[in-house]
């Protein structure tokens, strides 16, 4: 995962992203949000891999994991 997420303040506006490209990870777990297979996915944004994909996923779990969760109101 920590070679396929990048986060750079001077892209997409410092949230984090696929490396190499300008894909965000919010963006792939919006479309699984939305009923997306990974299979669609990778025809809508075709430079990536199903690793790809499997690392957005397993970033967002990490987060998720993360000792404080801010719950919204």
């Amino acid at each position: 995962m920590d070679d396929r997420i990048s986060v750079d303040p001077s892209v997409c506006s410092g949230k984090p992203y696929i490396t190499g490209t300008r894909i965000m990870v919010r963006n792939i777990l919006g479309m699984i949000a939305g009923g997306y297979t990974v299979e669609r996915i990778l025809e809508e944004y075709p430079k990536l891999t199903r690793d790809d994909v499997a690392a957005a996923l397993e970033y967002a779990s990490h987060v998720v994991d993360e000792d404080r969760v801010i719950a919204r109101g």
